[in-house]
């Protein structure tokens, strides 16, 4: 006989699921987006979820699918909600009981956390800046477009009119990197650039971006 029985991981969401929900849909999409880069979704669950109408649902269905998927899944979610992204984007994750369970050996991995956490600390609050934009603007080479879509969350077609706008291509990573600004407004945080800038597939080389998290 298969085990009903849910793992702790499993166990934790369920308890902390309201709560969850109540605190991400704040930010729904930028969830998703990290969920999928972590690999926690295929592509078909990260379109059903993204299609999803408000995005309290969002979260929901998001929980849903990964308690269904299995304790590995919802191990990946509880890492997910400890990344430095998410507890600068939600701080109130921190007072929630999700850390019980993530493994000591990522903790251990991590370079000076607390140096980390001091940095971050600092440049929560603090917007992005024009000139720091310029600077990213010229770091990000060709896959300018595949890093508008996929990590700023930018339609196509927002990409394809910063292309016909501009002749330039440095111009045209800077209007979109300022559209991403615009509507982030108080959330375009330089942290929050740094984060979305290094995740794996599209990471960018990670001494074109630290400027971000300077704190000067």
């Amino acid at each position: 006989h298969i085990s009903t029985v849910d793992g702790p991981e499993i166990q934790l969401l369920r308890t902390q699921k309201v709560a969850l929900i109540e605190v991400l849909s704040a930010d729904a999409d930028f969830v998703l987006q990290h969920a999928d880069s972590r690999g926690l979704l295929s592509l078909h669950s990260y379109r059903q979820l993204k299609a999803c109408r408000g995005p309290s649902e969002k979260v929901t269905d998001l929980i849903d699918l990964i308690i269904q998927t299995g304790p590995e899944a919802a191990q990946g979610l509880l890492e997910l909600l400890k990344d430095q992204a998410l507890q600068e984007t939600f701080p109130m994750l921190k007072d929630l009981q999700i850390s019980t369970l993530c493994s000591e050996n990522k903790r251990k991995r991590k370079q000076a956390p607390e140096v980390q956490d001091t940095i971050s600390s600092k440049r929560i609050c603090n917007s992005v800046t024009e000139k720091q934009l310029m600077k990213v603007a010229r770091a990000i080479g060709r896959r300018w477009r595949e890093i508008g879509r996929l990590a700023l969350d930018i339609p196509s077609v927002k990409l394809e009119q910063f292309e016909e706008d501009h002749s330039q291509h440095v111009e045209r990573v800077f209007a979109m990197l300022r559209h991403w600004q615009t509507c982030q407004r108080e959330k375009a945080t330089a942290a929050r650039l740094h984060s979305l800038l290094s995740q794996e597939d599209w990471a960018l080389p990670s001494e074109s971006i630290d400027f971000l998290l300077e704190t000067d």
